[in-house]
């Protein structure tokens, strides 16, 4: 069963940093505005957020045989195909939604640094005009 999260993890997690990677450069593409740079990071984030949280509540009920995880680890089990697919189902829902769960907070904190950053644009500009 360990065998089965590590992979699980590491089939997600290399989703997400090719996901992060994209985020990433584009919010150093955009890094001449931070506001805008934040306010895309955020968004970006909540779309990978969105996606995970799709896969999680579809991968009980996705064809595990088409999933990275089967080929890795599937092919090794020694249980009926309804059985593999139910356990592997429920693994990778449950950690697709870990990933989901981690995504929101940083989406969260991308939306707070867009926040505060045009809050600080805002009294800055305030200032100067007294």
């Amino acid at each position: 069963m360990d065998r089965i999260l590590t992979v699980a993890d590491q089939t997600i997690r290399r989703a997400c940093a090719f996901a992060g990677l994209g985020v990433g450069f584009t919010m150093l593409a955009l890094s001449f505005d931070m506001v805008l740079a934040f306010r895309a990071g955020a968004v970006l984030t909540t779309a990978v957020f969105a996606v995970l949280l799709w896969f999680g509540h579809r991968a009980p009920r996705a064809d595990i045989r088409r999933t990275e995880l089967w080929s890795v680890v599937g092919r090794g089990l020694r249980l009926s195909r309804e059985r593999a697919q139910a356990l592997l189902g429920r693994v990778l829902r449950e950690r697709y939604l870990w990933h989901a769960d981690r995504a929101a907070m940083l989406a969260l904190a991308l939306w707070g640094m867009a926040g505060l950053t045009w809050l600080l644009r805002f009294i800055r500009g305030v200032a100067t005009l007294g």
